[in-house]
């Protein structure tokens, strides 16, 4: 049952009694799953818009290597304010559905069981982030694959994601025939290219050797495919200097947005209990001191 009484500064009023009288605590799993869906299901639909107006901060198109600073900037900041709203939203309805404890506790532990309620929820959502994106990179990967098919040893997929229009601009044929499989030697190609972000880049016997296969699989002649190879390395360096630039980029706002993400759900979190306990509507108070202590 419900119950309401007085009590001594410092302790909780309000709790729901089970029927032994055994106090419930713990982590109230329910409330979490909750918290973290909420979380997740938001950054999703956040994620998908600044996808479609074109502030993603990673694309398997070629054209994200000319990405401007202002935009990188822009995008990394809506990616700051996707953690903040998802977590929020995320921290408060774990604390906001957790359920009462039975008889007094003290003010600070309810405030600390709340905002662990918050960070369990920001945890269990990273993780379901983490499988999400796991299971696209593996679709990507399978699209990357020339024909759609499974990636195996005849093919490089980081070549293919990363360097795929200097591949196909070193392939091209010179003559309209497309019917020929090119899967293995744009394989082979890519594994060569990316040699040339070594400190000592492709060795002149790789770069005889992929003019030889240029020559033979494109159909154009020795002097032609010389050229081509000649071309195309310093575009792979510079293609793989920028995807390597970019990936520590990306490593450190989306670790900048996951830390503030754990604190935004932690203060959402109590609030979320501050309301469950008095039973009103949302009221946001953001102060650091417990919104327990305010007077109303």
């Amino acid at each position: 049952m419900t119950f309401v009484q007085e009590h001594p500064v410092g302790t909780q009023r309000l709790g729901t009694e089970s029927n032994d009288g055994v106090h419930i605590g713990g982590i109230h799993w329910g409330a979490v799953v909750a918290g973290a869906v909420a979380a997740a299901a938001l950054s999703c639909v956040l994620l998908a818009f600044g996808s479609g107006v074109g502030l993603a901060i990673s694309s398997g198109s070629p054209t994200w290597q000319d990405t401007s600073t202002v935009l990188w900037v822009v995008s990394g900041a809506f990616l700051i304010f996707i953690a903040l709203s998802s977590f929020g939203l995320g921290g408060y309805v774990a604390g906001r559905m957790r359920a009462r404890i039975a008889g007094a506790a003290p003010l600070n532990d309810m405030d600390f069981r709340d905002g662990m309620h918050g960070l369990l929820s920001w945890a269990l959502a990273i993780l379901i982030g983490a499988v999400l994106a796991v299971a696209s990179a593996q679709v990507v990967s399978r699209a990357a694959v020339p024909g759609g098919g499974q990636a195996g040893p005849a093919t490089s997929v980081t070549g293919e994601t990363t360097l795929a229009y200097e591949l196909d601009e070193l392939f091209r044929p010179d003559r309209a025939s497309r019917g020929m499989d090119m899967s293995y030697a744009r394989a082979e190609a890519s594994r060569i290219l990316l040699t040339s972000s070594r400190r000592a880049g492709v060795s002149p016997t790789d770069r005889d050797y992929l003019a030889q296969m240029v020559t033979m699989d494109a159909g154009v002649p020795p002097q032609e495919a010389q050229d081509r190879v000649t071309t195309i390395i310093p575009q792979a360096h510079d293609a793989l200097k920028l995807a390597r630039e970019s990936g520590i980029l990306i490593a450190f706002i989306t670790a900048a947005a996951l830390m503030i993400g754990v604190v935004v759900a932690w203060f959402g979190a109590r609030e979320g209990g501050r309301e469950r306990e008095i039973g009103s509507a949302p009221a946001w108070n953001w102060s650091l001191r417990s919104p327990r202590h305010d007077k109303r």
